[in-house]
């Protein structure tokens, strides 16, 4: 029998103890002869390093065709957590209190079943050599599972099952609807055939340029500690400054700001509480001008300051 891998032991990359796993909340719904899913939000400590991951499994009994099924499994963080709605709790809504200790920074875990017979709608009846069509009509001949690269589109799915405010029927045909886009997008990714992507921008269509973009994250990662503007990077990568910031978003899914203070702020976090550094010394090491100025931008992106994060 097919064993597939724990989708966060594959986010996270290292041994982790179970008592650090704080459950803040636990979602499962179970259309029969269709589709279970189940959503566990856990407190994300300060210490764990954990990289969106997905995971397409698809599980196949010859001999018990009632055991076979199709599952996604996605393991995301970044998002607040709070008992009450965002929409309804002015701290999270306003981020203006300092003593809501409700809002909390999450580790999702979600997964999503398939039974064949929801499958096989999707795919074509007749005899095919598309793996697509033979995984959706469970012709495939053994069971595997594949490693899912998240790209902005399927996070931007995620974070739109995770974050909505729909309640009842609504409720119902949001999810309904944002699991069949998961699908399609997973389908896609691991299982379509080799196309050229389209793109909005139509010079991300040559591939020079898209290795620019590409190395540009990565010249912006290697810079952490030495602040680098947009046009020393558009010069170090050899593109003008309006394709990158443009064709930066359209790969990564987010602009080079964002990105760049996401990455300085985990690091910040690490030097903070696994190297045990002191706020002076991250602030300078991260290049900062100012102590406050790096504890305003660790706040803005943790929701506590360096300070706090050292009680923890």
């Amino acid at each position: 029998m097919h064993q597939a891998a724990n989708i966060f032991t594959l986010a996270y990359k290292q041994p982790f103890l179970q008592e650090d796993l704080v459950l803040l909340q636990e979602v499962e719904r179970h259309v029969p002869g269709s589709v279970k899913y189940a959503i566990k939000r856990y407190k994300k400590q300060p210490q764990w390093n954990i990289e969106d991951t997905g995971m397409l499994v698809y599980h196949l009994e010859k001999n018990n065709p009632a055991a076979n099924y199709l599952e996604l499994n996605f393991c995301v963080t970044g998002n607040i957590y709070c008992k009450e709605k965002a929409a309804e709790c002015d701290f999270c809504k306003f981020s203006g209190s300092k003593t809501c200790i409700e809002k909390v920074e999450s580790v999702d875990v979600i997964s999503f079943s398939f039974t064949p017979s929801y499958l096989t709608q999707f795919a074509k009846a007749k005899k095919t050599s598309n793996i697509t069509d033979e995984v959706l009509n469970f012709t495939h001949s053994s069971s595997f599972s594949k490693i899912l690269p998240l790209c902005g589109k399927t996070q931007h799915a995620i974070e739109a099952l995770l974050n909505h405010n729909y309640t009842d029927t609504l409720e119902n045909i949001f999810i309904n609807a944002q699991t069949q886009i998961l699908l399609l997008y997973s389908m896609d990714c691991m299982l379509g055939e080799k196309v050229t992507p389209v793109f909005t921008c139509k010079f991300l269509a040559n591939a020079e340029d898209r290795e620019k973009i590409i190395k540009a994250r990565e010249v912006l990662l290697q810079h952490i500690g030495e602040p680098i503007t947009i046009k020393a990077l558009s010069r170090k990568v050899a593109i003008n400054e309006c394709y990158l910031k443009k064709g930066f978003k359209e790969i990564f899914g987010t602009t080079i700001f964002d990105f760049y203070q996401s990455q300085r702020m985990e690091h910040a976090k690490y030097l903070l509480y696994d190297k045990g550094l002191s706020v002076t010394e991250v602030s300078a090491l991260l290049g900062y001008s100012s102590i406050s100025h790096f504890s305003t931008a660790f706040k803005k992106h943790t929701g506590i300051k360096p300070c706090e994060l050292l009680l923890h």
